[in-house]
């Protein structure tokens, strides 16, 4: 695999902790904090990960083949009132945004009587571990060597040789360019979730959101020349022209599929449908903005959807909970 490969995973990281550890050590979720703190530095009131980004607002109309499958409030067929956070992977502020990472779609759906429910995405279909001590390897193999500023080329040949659930996200990221803009990009839930209907049954799906403005990724000329920051001035652009709409489309698992491991892809001939249309109509920079102080816990959900037991999914609460809480403390 090469360097820079290797590159586009170690930058494509959640959350960690410290030591180079071996995949199956636990890890704590302020152990990840403290690591991607070692990684990309401490900034004070800011997230730890996915630290640059751009607010959203808009809403969500779900379909009436979702509600034959789920009660949630989200396919009642009525608006519904969404803020949306758009970012890329990583703890670094000043991050081009030509870079081979992952970008990130967060949604907190407001719904009837104060409920809350929120859906957090990456444009990779896959994610890049099995297991929670995989990002704390991963976190700690992308430490920039103080000598060159980039990570050291042996560790992370290191961290790739012994990880081969890291290999799948990076080999997508590896052949895909970073998108054109937020408004070209899929993203997708990665985990499995389940939908309950109103017999209580449950139905095994995942889901990704694409975007009718089609997926276009940079070309080779424009990752060489591309403005450092232009992620954000181009949603804006393109909202003057106009809302940008995502389709939710989810897939139906079969026995067999994977319920727990969010690096393996199920099937391309598993039965899909429309279950809603995500329209976004405006945006604003993250400072100040509504979604700021949102953390987008991906584990607060409404009746009607419901976790798997995804190591990885059950994990982001609390590593989510314990960035969440230094960013409110200022520190």
């Amino acid at each position: 695999m090469s360097l820079r490969l290797n590159h586009f995973l170690a930058l494509n990281v959640m959350f960690a902790c410290s030591g180079l550890a071996h995949a199956a050590t636990e890890v704590t979720a302020p152990q990840v904090v403290e690591a991607l703190e070692g990684t990309f530095g401490a900034h004070p009131g800011e997230r730890r990960n996915h630290i640059k980004g751009v607010c959203a607002a808009g809403d969500f109309v779900g379909t009436s083949d979702a509600a034959r499958l789920s009660v949630s409030q989200l396919f009642s067929g009525q608006h519904i009132p969404v803020v949306a956070r758009f970012s890329l992977a990583g703890g670094n502020p000043n991050a081009p945004d030509t870079t081979p990472n992952a970008r990130g779609m967060a949604l907190e759906f407001r719904l009837q009587d104060g409920v809350r429910h929120h859906i957090t995405m990456l444009n990779t279909p896959v994610f890049g571990a099995a297991q929670p001590a995989t990002f704390n390897d991963m976190i700690i193999a992308s430490k920039p060597d103080p000598a060159t500023g980039k990570p050291d080329p042996a560790r992370l040949r290191q961290f790739f040789a012994t990880h081969a659930d890291a290999l799948a996200q990076a080999d997508f990221l590896g052949q895909h360019a970073p998108p054109v803009s937020y408004a070209n990009a899929t993203f997708f839930g990665i985990h499995t979730f389940k939908f309950i209907d109103k017999q209580k049954k449950e139905h095994f799906v995942r889901w990704r959101f694409m975007p009718q403005d089609g997926d276009k990724g940079l070309s080779a000329d424009e990752i060489k020349h591309a403005p450092h920051d232009f992620l954000e001035a181009r949603l804006a652009d393109r909202l003057k022209h106009g809302p940008v709409r995502w389709d939710m489309l989810v897939a139906i698992g079969q026995p067999g599929d994977s319920e727990d491991n969010p690096t393996v892809r199920w099937p391309a001939d598993r039965k899909e449908f429309k279950a809603g249309t995500l329209t976004i109509t405006q945006s604003s920079p993250q400072r100040g903005g509504e979604c700021e102080k949102i953390n987008f816990d991906p584990l607060v959900m409404a009746e009607g959807i419901a976790p798997t037991n995804d190591p990885i999914l059950r994990f982001r609460s609390p590593a989510y909970a314990a960035s969440f809480g230094k960013r409110l403390s200022g520190k």
